[in-house]
């Protein structure tokens, strides 16, 4: 059996721990730089004052539609235009864009980096085969090429004209065969 040394290493240690961290050497750190008064600790982020609610909004933002102007300043004279400082605009979204396919008619702007990726989504949509698509794309009104206006508009097939025709809405029927009733 090893013989030990008595006290050699714990003498060594409580003589330079000065009221530091149970179990280890007080830190040289905290030696050097005392712990901070806890009253000049932030308490926290900033609080940022809740925007007043529009007074009444002509129409309904569609999802994807950039956001609307802020809101006047306090600090705007009365009567002048209020000019934002920033708007910010959230990013188009691709998931979001899929979850709109469904819909009878979509219109969306669509960033040119992200263009490919929503015809893909539209067209993987599309192979379901029960909702078809007309799909436009132009450019958006801008002389640089870096967003273009995709819209979708549900069609079904003719059998009668052996061509696509836009999409009518016949209903709904709790019957498995359709809105007539029957099965042909």
């Amino acid at each position: 059996m090893p013989t030990r040394k008595k006290g050699s290493g714990r003498k060594a240690a409580s003589s330079r721990s000065r009221g530091g961290f149970v179990g280890r050497d007080a830190s040289p750190v905290l030696d050097k730089y005392p712990p901070k008064d806890p009253s000049l600790s932030p308490t926290g982020p900033p609080r940022a004052t809740p925007p007043a609610p529009p007074a009444a909004p002509a129409t309904a933002p569609t999802p994807l539609a950039p956001t609307a102007p802020a809101a006047p300043s306090p600090r705007t004279p009365a009567g002048a235009p209020a000019i934002p400082l920033i708007t910010l605009e959230r990013p188009f979204d691709v998931d979001e864009f899929a979850s709109l396919l469904g819909e009878t008619s979509i219109r969306v702007t669509v960033p040119r980096e992200n263009l490919a990726e929503v015809l893909a989504r539209a067209t993987e949509f599309m192979g379901f085969g029960i909702y078809v698509y007309t799909i436009s794309v132009r450019p958006a009104p801008s002389d640089l090429l870096k967003a273009f206006v995709v819209e979708l508009q549900r069609v079904d097939y003719s059998s009668t004209r052996g061509d696509w025709v836009p999409f009518t809405d016949k209903g709904t029927s709790n019957s498995p065969f359709g809105p007539s009733g029957t099965r042909t």
